[in-house]
């Protein structure tokens, strides 16, 4: 029931001492974390991360990116994916290393990150890892949920990485 109602911090505080610092909520009761070796250079998956006006490209359930400056800490932007509207501010921005913000839509709070390492000069190991608190949260969007969409997010930067290297 504690897992249920657990709301976490409040959003500046996930923001300043979770996120900036490189981490998800490890308390949230909504968490998943899913990596993959993709076959092009590190350049080119952190093209495809740092620009979220293209992130549509990548995965059409996303839409109505638009953001308040410059991809760097602290830049604000809202975006759509699928039917939900989210609010959110870069945290990290480490170019060819992690890209993390933090996010808000109804309700529920979340940390994602996305923390690159080249493998060789032509693949790349990236991870993704989202934590989500809200109440009754995990009733109707749980663990099982998110590391599919983390599977799904990774499939799609993974065919357009690679379809861009070569």
């Amino acid at each position: 029931m504690t897992r249920l109602l657990y709301l976490g911090p409040g959003i500046e505080a996930l923001h300043e001492r979770y996120a900036s610092q490189g981490r998800i909520d490890p308390r949230a009761p909504v968490t998943a974390s899913r990596d993959v070796v993709i076959a092009a250079p590190t350049a080119v998956v952190w093209g495809l991360l740092s620009h979220p006006e293209g992130w549509g490209r990548i995965d059409p359930a996303i839409r109505d990116v638009s953001l308040d400056g410059d991809v760097r800490p602290g830049t604000r932007f809202t975006w759509r994916n699928g039917r939900a509207r989210i609010t959110s501010r870069f945290a990290v921005v480490d170019p060819g290393r992690e890209i993390t913000w933090t996010g808000v839509s109804s309700g529920a709070r979340a940390v994602h990150r996305h923390v690159l390492a080249a493998r060789g000069e032509n693949h790349t190991h990236l991870l993704s890892e989202e934590s989500m608190a809200g109440p009754l949260l995990p009733l109707f969007f749980g663990s099982a949920k998110l590391a599919s969409a983390l599977e799904t997010w990774l499939a799609a930067i993974k065919t357009a990485a690679e379809r861009t290297a070569s």
